[in-house]
């Protein structure tokens, strides 16, 4: 295998925690201690080193998408240093030391995701969404390529809803597949702009925006005040547990400002797995 090497700390488990929690994601299996993808009809896996993360194959086509999936783009030491003025963060960042949350490497798969997820729970969207990638993906040896945008444009709703997807979700899954969207220019907008071109598309929200923004493009505002467990961590850590409104968990957003995408996916896995007594 060859090393891809990340700065210290980094703790792989913690990391890939969430390809864990609600079930398997065929997509990004979690398999005897590793991560297996598929890119171009072959598979890799990515497994804990020293020093990094051991990659097997790596080459120009694997390791861009190993290091979305190992979250190398955020920059841990400056999220740490400003953590030490906030009471919850001060306390929870050393228990998550070493988290870098994984992105999505894949922006249609990113919209699915978030598509498939509205209104039920993850262990419910994760089933579903397995559906849709052992049907329409790209088997390797244990995990499958994620279907493409290409191969579900030319698919029918019928065949989604007979995978368990509602006939509204279906038609959202297919329509961002058949949208005239250019994914690689969004990178270039500001977040505004990113949100206002998705949420012009039929079935994608703030919620679904917000979240691409923090899990397809790594921006550190991103805040999905809309995402129940983020509204339930934000209340469980910062009000006593009181249930706090959307509204005022996005009103809240603005105490983490500039590191409210940290900031959400380390008060989301700190309340998975280190919830406030």
């Amino acid at each position: 295998m060859t090393l891809l090497r990340l700065p210290e700390p980094y703790d792989f488990e913690l990391s890939t925690e969430r390809f864990r929690a609600f079930g398997p994601d065929l997509a990004n299996l979690w398999y005897e201690g590793g991560v297996h993808r598929v890119v171009g009809g072959r598979e890799f896996r990515i497994e804990a080193a020293p020093g990094g993360v051991d990659v097997e194959p790596l080459d120009e086509e694997t390791e861009p998408v190993a290091r979305a999936i190992i979250g190398v783009d955020f920059e841990l030491e400056p999220f740490y240093a400003w953590a030490q003025g906030d009471g919850v963060l001060r306390e929870l960042v050393p228990r998550l030391a070493g988290l870098r949350p994984p992105l999505a490497p894949d922006p249609y798969e990113t919209l699915v995701s978030a598509i498939t997820a509205q209104q039920v729970s993850l262990f419910a969207a994760f089933a579903i969404r397995n559906r849709m990638v052992e049907r329409f993906g790209v088997r390797g040896v244990h995990a499958y390529e994620f279907p493409t945008r290409e191969r579900m444009a030319q698919e029918r709703e019928e065949q989604l809803t007979e995978l368990g997807f509602s006939l509204r979700k279906a038609e959202y899954v297919l329509g961002v597949a058949r949208a005239e969207l250019d994914f690689e220019a969004l990178r270039n907008l500001p977040d505004d702009e990113v949100k206002a071109t998705l949420t012009a598309l039929r079935g994608l929200g703030d919620w679904t925006a917000d979240w691409f923004l923090a899990r397809h493009l790594a921006r550190p505002r991103a805040w999905p005040a809309g995402d129940l467990g983020l509204v339930k961590a934000v209340s469980a850590f910062y009000f006593g547990g009181r249930k706090l409104s959307i509204a005022e968990v996005r009103e809240a957003g603005a105490r983490f400002d500039p590191f409210q995408n940290l900031t959400a996916h380390y008060l989301l896995t700190g309340y998975r797995t280190a919830p406030p007594a």
